[in-house]
């Protein structure tokens, strides 16, 4: 199965992430509890502690080394923080979906169902603005960079910079929807968890760097399979709390699709727009590689775990869920083609400049 599924330009853990998916819709039940010894208990808990381990990995020497290219890293965080989510919240308005506190309220009481008076897109169009809001991935984005032949130092400067800062720049696009009217008192709640979840963590993690960090690096595999399963038991309890409730009652194949179509024609969106612009700055063939797929990239794991940190009401993460999961399946089989295309094109000019000496 894993050979099958890199052969079609999937990896093990999306499929693993669909199975939990199945599960929650087969068996509801054991995640929907809530309690401190409850599987959803240990997702809360876990979202600490793959944060914890964020930031223990984090290597600020690498970060360091990566400063002097500032045009590419601005081109890649503003295309990541400011235009993306930008780009969806034009679209929102354009089609009429900006959420207001009551259709945010019907979207709580009813799901996704389709006589709800626009609840079905109230939701859809939340999640896909919370995966604007999202950084980039961290791994796949440099492993994608190394595949096209691009510039690989300066991916992993832009993917840890672009996850550090998401931590702070997530939230702070998603209290348009969050704070609105009288609801301060909930937000301030938001950021006491976020605090206490994420940014301490975080910040643990990177103080300790100098003495754990040689230890993180040596298991930076088992490390990585943690945080996985983690993620994977955050997004069976989500979407246990979501069946449980009803929230995708509405949810048609059809939808579906067209929500996938919407997602491959925003991605070729940002990617032409990033690729536009790095060209007109000039800018060499390995950075603008590098921009285009840190640029256009969205991270799953911080889509996963920030829905379940947000989120007062665990039902709604898994419709803030759906859209990144989605999306994240689609750019892995777009840019691993566009990858292979930028490997086979760099190939081609080193044999002809080597033919031409």
């Amino acid at each position: 199965m894993p050979s099958f599924l890199k052969r079609i330009g999937l990896d093990t853990f999306l499929f693993l992430l669909l199975t939990m998916i199945l599960i929650a819709w087969l068996m509801p039940g054991p995640g929907s509890q809530d309690g401190f010894f409850t599987l959803s208990g240990l997702a809360h808990w876990g979202v600490s502690v793959i944060f914890f381990f964020y930031g223990l990995r984090l290597d600020w020497q690498k970060i360091r080394e990566g400063l002097s290219n500032v045009r590419l890293h601005m081109l890649v965080l503003l295309a990541t923080f400011v235009y993306f989510p930008l780009l969806v919240f034009g679209f929102m308005a354009a089609f009429g979906t900006v959420p207001s506190v009551e259709a945010l309220a019907r979207l709580a009481s009813d799901g996704l169902t389709t006589g709800s008076n626009g609840t079905l897109a109230t939701g859809l169009w939340l999640g896909i603005f919370f995966m604007a809001a999202l950084p980039s991935t961290v791994s796949s984005s440099v492993v994608m960079v190394n595949i096209a032949k691009g510039n690989v130092p300066a991916a992993i400067f832009d993917a840890s910079i672009s996850s550090l800062l998401g931590v702070f720049l997530t939230p702070l696009w998603m209290s348009l929807f969050i704070v609105t009217g009288n609801e301060s008192a909930d937000f301030g709640q938001v950021i006491l968890s976020l605090t206490c979840q994420v940014i301490l963590p975080v910040g643990l993690g990177i103080f300790l760097h100098r003495w754990w960090g040689a230890f993180s690096a040596r298991h930076g595999k088992l490390l990585s399979r943690f945080d996985q399963s983690i993620i994977l038991l955050i997004v069976y309890t989500s979407f246990s709390h979501s069946f449980a409730a009803n929230m995708f009652s509405g949810l048609s194949a059809h939808t579906l699709l067209l929500l996938g179509l919407g997602l491959v024609v925003l991605f070729f969106i940002v990617y032409g727009t990033i690729d536009a612009i790095a060209r007109l700055l000039r800018f060499p063939v390995a950075d603008r590689i590098c921009a285009l797929f840190c640029g256009s990239k969205k991270s799953l794991v911080h889509g996963t775990v920030m829905a379940h940190v947000i989120l007062a009401d665990p039902a709604l993460a898994g419709i803030l869920i759906l859209p990144i999961m989605l999306y994240h399946a689609l750019q892995l089989v777009l840019v691993s083609a566009i990858a292979q295309r930028y490997a086979q094109r760099v190939a081609r000019s080193v044999h002809t400049d080597s033919q031409q000496e």
